[in-house]
């Protein structure tokens, strides 16, 4: 059993109405957790597993309010930006309570399954008339195969469709057991060719990761659509994906997701005092991404 099992999941967020995660209208759920540390994660606030604290320096009302219900003595409004020292912050979430501009917030919360299908089950009708449904996201849900089973079977019992937003690395046996029998579709993100570029920007190589893609492949169980964020200076080289569609194109596939390059995320590194080793504050522009889609118009990939 791996480690961020034992822990009971944390989730981040549940985003109804979402139009980005799969196909119709979907409530997505963003777990808590992921096996990778990307240097460029869109959602840095899901890659630990357990809670962290964001403070919003724009939002605070310089109250003191926080300061002074802190019981390890850990904010001090004068240290701004760096207002919480947190080597000493225990994240218990007193300060979040009595914050009245909730500049101080806690990231994570848990909800037991079917706390999270009430949820999920409240837009039905809205799945039903645009072919949506419930999309897991993260961080990365299959940290917690044992917790989602029941989860999946209260969703399919309802029929609602399941699509699963994955890094790949995932522990091959129990997945299948605990999870894809229930999915509808799978996102599956490929980032990087070589494993070790993916060790050094990610934390981790990509033979797991691959040896997992190619498996969903052979079963043919479900639809599996791979993702290839492009990432300025890291993911987005001509050797990166010359090799990723290369590498698609030979397993059969003819079509692939590119992300463009989102700088959203990069205040969120700052609020949870991350000091980050990868900074880039712009977005691509639209002469960079034909660039990168032409290295798959030269296998023949259909791009979305």
């Amino acid at each position: 059993m791996d480690e961020p099992e034992k822990r009971r999941p944390l989730v981040v967020e549940i985003k109804r109405n979402a139009l980005d995660d799969g196909p119709g209208i979907r409530t997505t759920i963003f777990f808590k957790g992921c096996p990778l540390a990307c240097v460029w994660c869109q959602n840095p606030e899901a890659i630990r597993t357990y809670p962290e604290i964001v403070y919003s320096p724009d939002d605070c009302l310089l109250c003191g309010a926080c300061a002074s219900i802190c019981p390890e003595g850990t904010i001090d409004l004068e240290r701004r930006p760096q207002t919480i020292d947190r080597t000493r912050c225990r994240r218990g979430g007193s300060c979040t309570a009595v914050c009245p501009g909730k500049a101080i917030r806690l990231v994570g919360r848990y909800y037991t399954p079917a706390e999270l299908a009430g949820i999920a089950s409240r837009d039905l009708t809205f799945y039903e008339n645009s072919g949506g449904g419930v999309t897991l996201s993260g961080g990365e849900p299959t940290l917690y195969p044992r917790y989602l089973e029941p989860l999946l079977q209260a969703l399919q019992f309802k029929r609602i469709h399941i699509n699963l937003e994955t890094c790949g690395h995932y522990h091959r046996p129990v997945f299948e057991r605990y999870i894809l029998p229930y999915l509808d579709m799978i996102y599956f993100d490929i980032k990087l060719f070589a494993p070790e570029d993916h060790l050094r920007h990610t934390g981790r190589d990509n033979r797991r990761i691959r040896d997992n893609f190619k498996a969903l492949l052979r079963s043919g169980r479900v639809p599996v659509l791979p993702r290839v964020p492009l990432i300025p200076g890291i993911t987005d080289t001509a050797k990166n994906l010359s090799g990723i569609a290369s590498f698609l194109k030979g397993l059969g596939l003819r079509k692939a997701a590119l992300l463009p390059y989102n700088p959203l995320w990069v205040p969120k590194i700052d609020r949870l005092g991350h000091a980050g080793s990868y900074r880039c504050d712009r977005w691509m522009t639209p002469e960079e991404l034909e660039r990168c889609a032409a290295h798959f118009d030269g296998f023949g990939l259909e791009k979305f």
